[in-house]
């Protein structure tokens, strides 16, 4: 080979690729034992670079390695989710004092034009379109903070938390809620208040999790009886 010529991609990442995606999708659920021979077989490769991958993937959170008993999907717990959120709301919140500061007016068109999508689903009452709407405007917000190490890091965090499958948005009231903290969100990105748009930011994140908690709790409660009423409807996504 050329020392000029570009390596193909490792067949170690495009497994990584494929198990990652597979995580994603709960194909391989939270808390699965990750049947290594198996994998190897359906791939059609040795261990070594299924080995590899999974080392992989256990430096993004993705998964567990445990002495002797294997790899097992990683198992989010709710106080992995109390850990990550405040962390989330930081970092989010910097990417919000940042953007404020250096979004050109064309920059705060395409935030409108994207808040304009949350407003529309909502309207629908469309909770999948929200939640894509929801996550192009924090994508856009992370990219206009111009940090790429800040951008870095909340990349990895949302990886570990597509494990779970729950969506704050399910939680009745939620939509309108989130909706109603984006507005000001936006409205402080367009005042030039980046003091207030960190605030703002941040207390949105933590206010999602407050929601999930609010799920979580009600799951575990017994489910009321036709004469008592209904109670918050819940739901994972």
């Amino acid at each position: 080979m050329s020392p000029h010529s570009i390596a193909q991609p490792a067949l170690y990442q495009e497994v990584a690729e494929r198990l990652r995606q597979r995580i994603f999708a709960h194909e391989l659920q939270p808390g699965a034992w990750v049947d290594e021979q198996a994998l190897a077989e359906q791939y059609g490769i040795s261990r070594t670079p299924l080995r590899e991958a999974l080392k992989v993937l256990a430096s993004e959170g993705l998964v567990t390695l445990k002495p002797r008993r294997g790899c097992y999907v990683t198992q989010l717990a709710e106080r992995d989710l109390d850990d990550i959120f405040p962390l989330m709301a930081l970092l989010e919140g910097r990417c919000a004092f940042e953007a404020t500061q250096k979004a050109s007016p064309a920059d705060l068109k395409r935030l409108e034009a994207l808040h304009e999508k949350l407003e529309r689903q909502a309207a629908k009452g469309d909770i999948n379109g929200f939640f894509e709407a929801n996550h192009a405007f924090h994508e856009a917000v992370q990219e206009l903070s111009g940090n790429r190490w800040v951008k870095q890091v909340i990349d990895d965090l949302r990886k570990v938390l597509k494990l779970t499958r729950r969506d704050s948005l399910r939680l009745d009231g939620r939509l309108k809620q989130s909706l109603e903290e984006h507005r000001h969100i936006l409205a402080a990105i367009r005042e030039r208040d980046a003091a207030t748009a960190e605030a703002l930011m941040h207390a949105h994140l933590l206010s999602g999790r407050a929601a999930l908690a609010k799920m979580h709790a009600a799951a575990l409660s017994p489910s009321p009886s036709p004469a008592s009423g209904g109670g918050e409807r819940i739901g994972h996504g």
